[in-house]
């Protein structure tokens, strides 16, 4: 198993003078006025907010000997996620479910909501977020299994186009054991709490 140290931010520290002049020039093209006291600094909040929304900390997964042999799932429920739809820059905000059955490694509790954090800081389709973080468990613990589900409301969704309001998305992905055993995969879902 490696070791890893995951940070998405290697494209640089974001530059926040131009994501703020870009601001102002998209606002403004727009018709959007941002001359008025109340609007002054919308461009550089702007350019905050997003710089924001797009970091995550980089973390150390930390992992332990599964030395009592624990065999059955591990489930953190209702992490709390938010990103970025990546078709309209639009946040989504959900929660998660992440579970695995443990392999020769456990990993520490508050590496999943971590996990969740790190792939959902950049613009972000739920299906893809969803695949990550379900890929990187499998790849950092060699378990037996993994199964993660997302439920989002997505603003892209809700606050335009069809105006969708109260309505969520829902994604899995089910690897190992998960996928293959019925038995499995219907005890996560009832401990993910769904149906």
């Amino acid at each position: 198993m490696t070791q890893t140290v995951l940070n998405l931010l290697d494209c640089g520290l974001p530059d926040l003078a131009a994501a703020e002049e870009a601001a102002a020039a998209f606002l403004r093209a727009l018709g959007v006025a941002t001359d008025t006291e109340n609007m002054r600094e919308t461009p550089a909040r702007m350019a905050r907010a997003y710089a924001e929304l797009f970091s995550s900390d980089p973390f150390e997964p930390t992992t332990f000997p599964n030395d009592e042999g624990y065999d059955e799932l591990v489930v953190a429920r209702d992490i709390p996620l938010r990103s970025v739809c990546e078709h309209h820059l639009l946040p989504f905000t959900g929660t998660a479910c992440v579970g695995y059955l443990p392999g020769e490694r456990i990993l520490g509790l508050s590496k999943l909501a971590r996990v969740v954090e790190h792939f959902a800081c950049r613009p972000q389709v739920q299906e893809r977020l969803t695949k990550q973080i379900a890929d990187w468990l499998t790849t950092e613990l060699n378990p037996r299994a993994v199964g993660v589900v997302i439920r989002a409301e997505h603003t892209c969704m809700t606050l335009r186009g069809v105006q969708a309001t109260g309505s969520t998305t829902l994604t899995s992905a089910l690897l190992g054991r998960l996928r293959t055993d019925a038995s499995s995969r219907q005890e996560f879902f009832a401990l993910a709490g769904i149906g």
